[in-house]
């Protein structure tokens, strides 16, 4: 009964139980809890209002590795629902203060802040680094970066002022391009962001379009990956007809999903509708 999915430790890692889906669908919570041995255990934030060093960054090392394992189009989909997790962060915050990478003292603390921010738009914010600054240069940078200050605290600045000494080392027009203040110290989002590859959903978008218009159910769901089931469930309307969903739940058994997040989006979609699935699961 963990609260969350998981919490890194130096020693161990603490993990709900929900995350093992009987398919292996959800080892993006495994590679983002070892990843944080690196930024959270051998470089920890100093305080709560600078927790995007931790938690930001192994997001993004977290969408790396899935790259590693399944490849690049499993990683723009995965990096496309967490661009979408920060947009509706960004919306709910109405790009107030709120939504900055470094917190205001009110929400610097351990369970403050909006994780559509410190997470997805802190990988976000690694994610522009890397395409402005190339890959070659930017994973030559940060091994650099942990050696230096392994076992010692970090902050925003002290981030940024890393950056600018040992990456950016004078350059004025990369200073420029990479708006490092921007992103850090002030709200909503700086016109630089790097954003996912529109093609990265596009067969799973065609298929949201046409079960909306009142089509069949898709075929093949059991096959898709959890990024592109979270997809068609997200971005189906909040308004369809109970026959519909009837149908989208009879064909695609959504009511016995193994995988936690994806009858999370189903129930999501199911209650936002007024449907009642009944999910044998949790009663």
């Amino acid at each position: 009964s963990f609260p969350y999915g998981g919490m890194e430790n130096p020693t161990l890692t603490f993990l709900t139980p929900t995350f093992i889906a009987g398919d292996r669908s959800l080892v993006g919570l495994v590679a983002h809890e070892l990843a944080h041995s690196w930024s959270g255990n051998l470089v920890t934030n100093a305080n709560w209002t600078d927790s995007w060093p931790n938690d930001g960054v192994t997001s993004y090392f977290e969408n790396r590795i899935m790259e590693a394992i399944y490849g690049p189009k499993r990683a723009q989909q995965e990096a496309a629902l967490s661009f979408d997790e920060m947009e509706k962060a960004l919306k709910e915050e109405k790009n107030g203060p709120n939504t900055q990478l470094h917190l205001g003292v009110k929400e610097g603390v351990p369970d403050g802040g909006s994780s559509g921010i410190i997470y997805d738009k802190g990988a976000a914010f690694l994610r522009t680094l890397e395409k402005i600054i190339g890959r070659e240069k930017w994973d030559a940078y940060l091994p650099s970066y942990f050696a230096r200050h392994a076992f010692r605290p970090m902050t925003s600045a002290r981030f940024l002022a890393d950056m600018r000494q040992n990456l950016i080392k004078g350059d004025k027009a990369l200073e420029e391009k990479l708006e490092l203040d921007r992103w850090v110290y002030q709200p909503g989002l700086p016109s630089n962001v790097a954003r996912p590859d529109p093609a990265a959903f596009a067969e799973v978008d065609k298929a949201v379009s046409a079960f909306a218009r009142g089509g069949p159910a898709p075929g093949g769901f059991s096959g898709w990956t959890t990024a592109e089931k979270l997809r068609f469930l997200n971005e189906l309307p909040r308004k369809m007809p109970t026959a519909h969903l009837e149908e989208l739940n009879n064909k695609l058994g959504l009511n016995e999903a193994g995988n936690n997040e994806v009858l999370f989006a189903w129930l999501d979609l199911a209650v936002r509708n007024r449907f009642d699935p009944a999910v044998p699961a949790l009663e």
